[in-house]
């Protein structure tokens, strides 16, 4: 079987795509999810998206971690398949698409598109843990997916893939672990951002839902107001808009690129 599929990224967060509207792809099979999502034996991602049919939405997304796993949901990626759904006349610019994290909206805004997440929950303020270099404050919240947030003064210092795995499978976390996101409060209104990502179990250059998380803890904390600007390893910007509530915060988008690499086609079975 033949599969035609889009690379694309956000922000340098790369992912392979693929219209599974007639529900062929081998999702079942993780060891081809794997070949696909290897960087040098394969197509190379840090995610595979699939569009399928939704009974309520104007399609559904599947995401799948290059280890074979599959998640609720990913920002940059939730993007990028916007962006693609729509250019394939799947959805309007202005669509609803059901995700393992419930129904999300988003709207074309040129390269650009803005995402209007689910609520953010679970969230944990001022604790505290300890890593292998001492103990630290950090915050925690489910931004679609499980997110810690730890703010350094020298974020260009922090050995994101040792601290990082630390955090990934800390106890506070068990049993599916957590991703592992460091900041650094660069202004009233911006951040910097590096992210650990669980599943890729690597620093990335970018992670959507990470940098909401991000700008999430940091407004309740009070360290930056909305609209926030953050930078990611890629060195883009994409700002995160919400407001604050008693219990959270509420009407939380995520503003950013999706762009596409190239198109190709595997092959499965043969």
């Amino acid at each position: 079987m033949t599969i035609p599929f889009w690379k694309m990224h956000g922000a340098g967060n790369d992912f392979v795509l693929v219209d599974d509207r007639a529900l062929t792809f081998p999702a079942a099979d993780p060891d081809f999810l794997r070949r696909l999502g290897a960087r040098r034996t394969g197509v190379g991602s840090e995610g595979i998206i699939l569009i399928q049919p939704s009974a309520t939405a104007d399609f559904r997304m599947r995401f799948f971690n290059p280890d074979g796993n599959e998640v609720d949901m990913c920002g940059n990626g939730a993007r990028c398949v916007a962006r693609l759904a729509h250019d394939l006349g799947v959805a309007p610019a202005r669509m609803r698409f059901d995700t393992g994290a419930g129904l999300l909206a988003a709207e074309m805004a040129g390269a650009r598109v803005r995402l209007t997440l689910t609520e953010p929950k679970d969230w944990r303020l001022n604790q505290t843990f300890e890593l292998p270099d001492g103990r630290h404050a950090y915050g925690f919240v489910n931004s679609g997916v499980p997110h810690a947030v730890v703010r350094v003064d020298d974020l260009d210092a922090v050995d994101v893939a040792r601290l990082g795995s630390a955090i990934r499978h800390h106890p506070d976390f068990a049993p599916k672990g957590t991703n592992a996101n460091f900041i650094a409060v660069t202004g009233p209104q911006s951040l910097r951002i590096r992210t650990f990502e669980r599943g890729v179990e690597a620093e990335t250059l970018a992670c959507g839902t990470g940098i909401v998380a991000a700008g999430l803890i940091a407004g309740r904390m009070g360290w930056v107001k909305p609209a926030v600007q953050i930078t990611c390893a890629s060195g883009d910007v994409l700002e995160v808009n919400y407001r604050l509530t008693a219990a959270g915060a509420e009407a939380v988008t995520l503003l950013g690129p999706a762009e596409y690499v190239f198109k190709g086609a595997v092959e499965y079975g043969t």
